[in-house]
């Protein structure tokens, strides 16, 4: 072992150790913590069996998305890749319970975040519903079904820089960026008092908090990162398993039911609505790609395909429960065929975005929430109103600049106690072996456990 490799190797016990040292704190604080659980109130039992799987569904959805980042990174990183996925779901539900709750839902300062001591270890969150956030539901499953949307996002942000990012570095980046971006994005957003619902914003179910942050905090993960030796040399990315690939995609499809349906927060109509309007946009967005593909002279391929469907997905989140089946489409379409053109930009330029996070979330976030002032039927442009598209611009621009220039600051921030970006040696080595000792290649596999 090199005298980098030992240093690299010692940084990453410290902040293992630091971190280890703080949850036992929290662990033990939680457990004598005075926090009141409030019970009582008649709920409709189809309401709590629906969102109950509304919220298992979402949660669904980022194991989908480390079989569908997995299958597209090389070999030698895809156990690292799904695992920066999944680990999100451990680790974003502890922070979820201690204060990031509280933080997007919590007392409203300033109509920017929440008051952390509000639901501070879950304080007031019970199985009694809550005035200011609904009466239809136990406090507590709204509280598990905003957890699931807080787990994807930073989830979604590691396809721009897989294959060169340090796991521990990893790890407390997306700590800092679920409790510093995403809960005042939520709160300013959802909670009656916040910023952007104040002004009449409309993001039905997260396009906006979800899908623009993380295509903009992934822009700032691939500059910060920089390129890959592969990609400075130019050579071509193969995806390494099409197959989890397809099959990402579709949890990812079967779980956005939930992602968007849910957010009616109630067996209804609107559910109804959210869940047809998914559907069509994400079949629409797709065959849009195939076909502009095949025009353009490419072949019809099922990465394509894939790439498309969550991309219609994406640019549906915002406008879910707000336009008509005709939009839907529509708004596929569209997103399909901007986004196709964004990922081909990219591929001309220097930036390193390894799985096209930015020109897919990002640029389909924009679309879906430029098209959702479009296509309501209420307040839309689409019935000669003008303020709604007015106010979703304006707010694009402070979601696009506080989310790309906040991780940009707080990956420079985490780069102060540990490095971000392996070393050249273990990039070439792979993340699997270098971050884990853990490899799909059986002979580097018993390699590594002979090493532990």
């Amino acid at each position: 072992m090199t005298a980098l490799q030992k240093k690299l190797t010692n940084n990453s016990r410290n902040v293992a150790s630091f971190i280890f040292l703080v949850f036992i704190a929290l662990s033990a604080i939680s457990a004598f913590y005075p926090s009141r659980h409030p019970e009582g109130g008649t709920f409709e039992p189809s309401n709590i069996a629906f969102m109950l799987s509304a919220a298992g569904l979402v949660l669904l959805m980022t194991p989908g998305l480390s079989f569908f980042y997995g299958g597209m990174v090389n070999a030698k990183s895809i156990i690292s890749t799904m695992l920066q996925s999944f680990v999100a779901l451990g680790l974003i539900s502890l922070l979820w319970y201690v204060v990031g709750f509280s933080l997007a839902f919590g007392d409203d300062i300033g109509g920017i975040i929440g008051n952390p001591m509000t639901f501070l270890f879950f304080d007031n969150v019970g199985l009694a519903p809550h005035d200011r956030m609904g009466t239809v539901l136990p406090f507590a499953l709204y509280a598990a079904f905003q957890l699931k949307f807080a787990i994807i996002t930073p989830a979604l942000i590691t396809g721009s820089f897989a294959e060169r990012v340090r796991f521990w570095g990893y790890v407390i980046f997306i700590c800092l960026f679920s409790l510093l971006i995403y809960c005042p994005l939520a709160h300013m957003t959802w909670h009656p008092d916040g910023l952007f619902f104040k002004m009449g914003v409309l993001d039905f179910a997260g396009g906006t908090v979800v899908h623009i942050s993380a295509g903009f905090a992934a822009l700032a993960g691939a500059i910060f990162l920089g390129r890959r030796k592969s990609h400075l040399e130019q050579r071509a990315h193969t995806p390494v398993n099409v197959p989890y690939v397809v099959l990402g995609t579709g949890l990812l499809w079967f779980g956005w039911f939930g992602f968007n349906a849910g957010s009616a927060l109630e067996s209804n109509t609107l559910a109804v609505l959210a869940f047809i309007n998914t559907n069509l946009a994400s079949a629409s967005a797709m065959f849009a790609w195939m076909l502009f593909d095949t025009v353009r002279g490419k072949k019809a391929s099922a990465v394509g395909a894939c790439v498309a469907a969550v991309v219609g997905l994406v640019a549906i989140t915002p406008a879910a429960g707000f336009v008509s089946f005709g939009s839907s489409i529509f708004i596929g379409v569209v997103a399909a065929i901007v986004c196709n053109y964004a990922v081909h930009w990219k591929t001309k330029s220097d930036l390193d975005d390894t799985l096209d996070v930015f020109p897919c979330h990002g640029v389909g976030g924009i679309v879906g929430m430029i098209l959702t002032a479009v296509f309501a039927t209420e307040g839309g442009l689409i019935i000669g109103e003008t303020s709604l598209l007015v106010n979703h611009l304006l707010a694009l621009v402070i979601v696009s600049a506080f989310t790309f220039l906040g991780s940009l600051a707080l990956y420079r921030f985490v780069s102060l106690f540990t490095p971000m970006r392996v070393t050249e040696e273990e990039e070439a080595m792979g993340l699997d072996i270098t971050q884990h000792q853990e490899s799909v290649f059986a002979e580097e596999a018993h390699l590594a456990s002979t090493c532990q």
